[in-house]
């Protein structure tokens, strides 16, 4: 692990009007490495696109239909209060998660941990490098865990690119120490099968759960070999982090078939993923449930056993589902919102021709009680703005905001930028605010946007793609009580009771 220089860093008032243009110069030349070239996350390398859709983006401009390349636009009731842009990671900027006054942003290349004492000045306290995408990040209590989807040569933070074919390469978790946020250090890594794509904590007060999440098996890799119908549960004493350890793989797709019981995918379902494996796990440890995005399907389980999670419904969409990306619980625990991750976070799927079910939110109500409690499909949502065909545009993560009575959600859709909306009537959600920027090129498709925006004590916070680091304001009654909820701490994977 390199601990990087902490540098200077600046802010930006943006309105509506062009962002100002260039970033930091990168301090360090390590590329990113790639994750397994799979759907969901992986980022895209720059794609020519044809001469008519450069037209019909620089029109769309000129015409005002999308905002200029780099203009910054938001509805009247948001306001843009800092970015702060890349510094010593150079790497494609990821998850977020939060610890009093500090955020904690994912990198491609390592970490980097801001104080947001002031959300209108943040600033850097620690830049980790510790190449291994995509890094997914959360925190608790002392342990930050990062997750590592890509082979590596081996499991500390000097290690290289290796094929996935070789025996000795290295994928999983890392867990550090963040007792001193200016001095992380690492504790103990622990190997899973397929690597982590991403991760969910279950905290206990002696121990922290890990749910690891890794998908697409291959003949060929000897350390991610088919079925991989499960998900990796590790278990960390907070005491002796350095004795974390793989406790089981429990099956959450029964089957008989090579890849277990889950969505076939084509030609069954032409256009679906075919299910070996998670994306994603959101946890709700008050209801001792969780939700899982899992490719072709999305399922909800019982918690209540951590070591041995429990299947209690199961749905599919081989309709308008791709790719089941990410879950969320509302507040009350009768509704899931699924995320459809259709191109895998590199096309452009914000557009006329694709429509508004696809690269969406499926909105789903659970009915019933208990064993018998089943997941029932409500309507669909979808940014209402078209954005570029140079633009990757979809479905992305997103949090609460916590207000009674209500179901409220900020979400990123990368190019597509920030939405927040109501689904409080789950036939009929509606966006009641935005944030974007323009493209950022109307010649071809340069991956980029609001990978995570999330809402935490008052401001709602942005990890950029390409741009940095994002805080934005919004003021509006409907999400006005939501300030006066104040939490110690947010994975927005493990979903917390805002109001306990």
């Amino acid at each position: 692990m390199i601990l990087l220089s902490v540098a200077r860093t600046r802010h930006r008032r943006l309105g509506v009007a062009a962002a100002a243009g260039g970033l930091l110069a990168a301090l360090l030349t390590a590329s990113p490495a790639a994750a397994i070239p799979d759907p969901g996350d992986s980022p895209a390398a720059r794609k020519q696109v044809s001469r008519s859709d450069q037209a019909e983006a620089r029109e769309a401009i000129e015409n005002g239909d999308i905002p200029g390349q780099d203009e910054v636009v938001h509805s009247d009731n948001i306001r843009h209060v800092a970015n702060i842009p890349k510094d010593a990671l150079p790497g494609t900027n990821s998850d977020l998660a939060f610890q009093g006054r500090y955020a904690f942003a994912g990198n491609y290349d390592g970490f980097r941990i801001f104080d947001i004492s002031d959300p209108t000045a943040p600033k850097t306290v620690a830049q980790v490098l510790c190449p291994g995408s995509q890094n997914d990040i959360s925190v608790s209590g002392d342990l930050l865990f990062l997750s590592t989807d890509s082979s590596r040569s081996d499991s500390s933070c000097n290690s290289t690119t290796q094929p996935v074919t070789e025996k000795s390469s290295w994928e999983g978790m890392k867990v550090f120490d963040i007792s001193d946020k200016r001095n992380p250090r690492y504790v103990a890594a622990v190997e899973t099968a397929c690597g982590s794509h991403t991760h969910t904590l279950v905290p206990e007060r002696k121990n922290v759960y890990v749910y690891v999440s890794s998908y697409s098996p291959n003949a060929a890799y000897p350390d991610c070999q088919p079925p991989h119908d499960g998900i990796s549960v590790i278990k960390v004493p907070r005491k002796a982090p350095h004795e974390a350890a793989l406790v089981g793989f429990p099956v959450l797709f029964p089957g008989e078939g090579p890849d277990g019981g889950g969505n076939p995918g084509a030609p069954a379902n032409p256009g679906v993923s075919k299910t070996t494996g998670c994306h994603d796990i959101t946890v709700l440890p008050s209801e001792d449930l969780a939700a899982g995005a899992c490719m072709g399907d999305g399922i909800l389980f019982s918690i209540e056993d951590p070591e041995r999670p429990k299947v209690i419904d199961r749905v599919q969409d081989n309709v308008n589902f791709a790719f089941w990306h990410s879950a969320t619980f509302n507040q009350k625990a009768d509704k899931v919102v699924f995320t459809d991750e259709l191109g895998g976070g590199g096309a452009a799927t914000c557009n006329e021709a694709i429509g508004p079910n696809r690269g969406a939110d499926g909105i789903y109500d659970i009915v019933g009680k208990g064993d018998r409690r089943e997941l029932v499909f409500r309507s669909y949502f979808k940014i209402p703005r078209h954005q570029a065909d140079t633009e990757n545009c979809v479905a992305h993560n997103g949090s609460l905001i916590p207000v009674r009575g209500r179901d409220l959600m900020v979400q990123a859709w990368y190019q597509g930028g920030v939405s927040v909306w109501d689904f409080t009537d789950s036939a009929k959600p509606r966006e009641i605010a935005y944030f974007e920027r323009g493209p950022l090129s109307t010649d071809q498709m340069v991956t980029g946007g609001s990978w995570s925006a999330y809402y935490y004590n008052g401001y709602i916070y942005s990890n950029d793609m390409a741009k940095g680091f994002d805080v934005l304001k919004i003021d509006d009654r409907r999400t006005d009580p939501a300030r006066r909820v104040h939490m110690r701490e947010l994975n927005v994977q493990t979903q917390p009771d805002y109001f306990d």
